[in-house]
């Protein structure tokens, strides 16, 4: 099956969740995902908090052993493996997918847990020289070719689905990458909707601008895009995440077909506490695929890393995959190589 054929596995099967575009959709996803209300203030008029005496006592009390002065320090959050900054240390290496479509990658196939096994196994030869560091690139979000209740063209993938590969993760000391299809969804306000599993050290950001469609385009129909301001603010957002709550280094991979797909790279602009990764993601032989390379790497912006992406099905079909000593005898050599 082709690439742009999986856009009607997905609508059948009606994989996803649709919700709205915006801000509001954004809120609602938090309160599905069981994210914490905020705290809220006592309302006027509201119960009088109990009244305790105020007169002083003849003995101090000692201090609790939670109070802050005797509590120990909290470790910083790290990544799966340890420390908290992805590379130089680690290399990536991954599968992506999503379960009940085949056709979307080989994550989503057979026993998940046998999947991240085989993940591990994989990286392992990829490490040279790198500590290898797994990765589950899960589809949070999926192009649809119908545009759906919220002419969004695009379903997000349940919470329940995504909590089962957290915890998988988490057993495996695996990364989780949120693998963004947008459709027409403003690509920000679907990273801001899976801020519930962003504030964890071991999830990141995949973005897929091939499906991110301007108005009055259809996925499956052309090619969609993105530009560097963009990524550049998508960056910026999971950069303040990053201080806010003292995380380790966060990926924020974007995938890039061809050059069309990527709009004034010039203006992409690395942000701290954030990996970008460009992965570069062509079908073909691997004379094909090192053009490709070669084309979108030549130019790589100072500060952004890069990545390489293999399909088990259609790189093979009247060719063959290329080897990971093929792969790493690219250059620059990938950081993050992903299997599709």
């Amino acid at each position: 099956m082709s690439r742009r054929g999986v856009l009607a596995v997905g609508a059948a099967a009606g994989i996803g969740l649709l919700a709205a575009c915006g801000e509001s959709a954004a809120r609602s996803h938090d309160a599905a995902n069981g994210a914490p209300p905020p705290a809220r203030s006592p309302e006027p008029g509201g119960p009088a908090t109990p009244h305790h005496s105020t007169r002083p006592s003849s003995i101090s009390p000692s201090p609790s052993p939670s109070s802050p002065a005797t509590r120990p320090a909290r470790p910083r959050p790290e990544l799966p493996r340890g420390g908290r900054e992805l590379f130089p240390r680690h290399r990536l290496i991954g599968f992506c997918g999503l379960p009940g479509a085949a056709a979307l990658g080989r994550l989503g196939t057979g026993d998940p847990r046998a999947r991240a096994a085989e993940i591990e196994k994989a990286a392992h030869t990829y490490a040279a020289g790198r500590e290898p560091l797994p990765v589950l690139e899960l589809l949070a979000v999926v192009a649809n070719a119908t545009a759906g209740p919220d002419g969004c063209y695009r379903s997000r993938t349940p919470a329940a689905t995504i909590r089962r590969f957290h915890q998988l993760a988490r057993a495996r000391r695996a990364l989780l990458l949120l693998n963004i299809q947008p459709g027409r969804a403003a690509p920000l306000d679907e990273v801001k909707a899976l801020r519930p599993w962003l504030v964890h050290p071991d999830v990141g950001i995949a973005l897929d601008p091939e499906w991110e469609m301007a108005p009055g385009e259809i996925p499956g129909r052309t090619f969609g895009h993105t530009s560097g301001q963009e990524l550049t603010a998508v960056a910026r957002w999971l950069s303040r995440l990053v201080e806010r709550h003292d995380l380790p280094t966060k990926p924020l991979v974007f995938h890039q077909v061809a050059p069309s797909v990527l709009h004034d790279e010039a203006a992409l602009r690395p942000q701290p506490g954030v990996a970008l990764i460009k992965s570069v993601d062509g079908i073909g032989s691997p004379g094909l695929k090192r053009g490709t390379w070669r084309r979108l790497v030549s130019r790589l912006p100072d500060g952004v890393h890069s990545g390489f992406k293999l399909f088990y099905e259609e790189d093979a079909r009247g060719s063959r995959l290329m080897t990971p000593k093929e792969v790493l005898a690219l250059t620059p050599r990938p950081e993050y190589v992903m299997y599709e």
